[in-house]
């Protein structure tokens, strides 16, 4: 049996699982046409079929990419959970190097993902700011 983290793309059937997740942390559940390429432009870290964290990579047309609505499966306790999304982030930034893209941009309101993120050499911004959003 494999016992190691995999790192990959999202799949149509990704989407069902990654609702659930949002449902149980609280979040909004976005429809698939507000997430980039329809709930399939992001990736997934699983171990042994058991998916644990995922992200969407917005891409601009810029050397700017964002990514976003980083959630985690509530119910995967195990010890390389902490890992798994060490693992995310760090390879979509190889994915986002291979695209030529020079800088990637987030939000997070989680302690411990702001903590991942500065870990790993982003800059986190002390202040506080907002999220302004207009549905229209």
């Amino acid at each position: 049996m494999e016992n190691k983290l995999i790192f990959r793309r999202l799949t149509e059937n990704d989407y069902d699982t990654i609702c659930s997740w949002w449902k149980w942390w609280r979040w909004p559940i976005l429809p698939k046409e507000s997430l980039p390429d329809n709930g399939k432009s992001g990736f997934m870290v699983e171990k042994n079929n058991v998916p644990i964290v995922c992200g969407f990579l917005v891409i601009t047309n810029s050397s700017w990419a964002l990514l976003e609505w980083i959630v985690s499966n509530p119910k995967y306790k195990n010890k390389d959970r902490q890992q798994a999304i060490e693992l995310l982030i760090n390879n979509i930034e190889q994915v986002c190097k291979q695209m030529n893209i020079k800088h990637i941009f987030s939000v997070a309101k989680n302690k411990h993902l702001l903590n991942t993120h500065e870990k790993l050499g982003w800059f986190v911004d002390k202040k506080p700011s907002y999220e302004i959003i207009k549905n229209l």
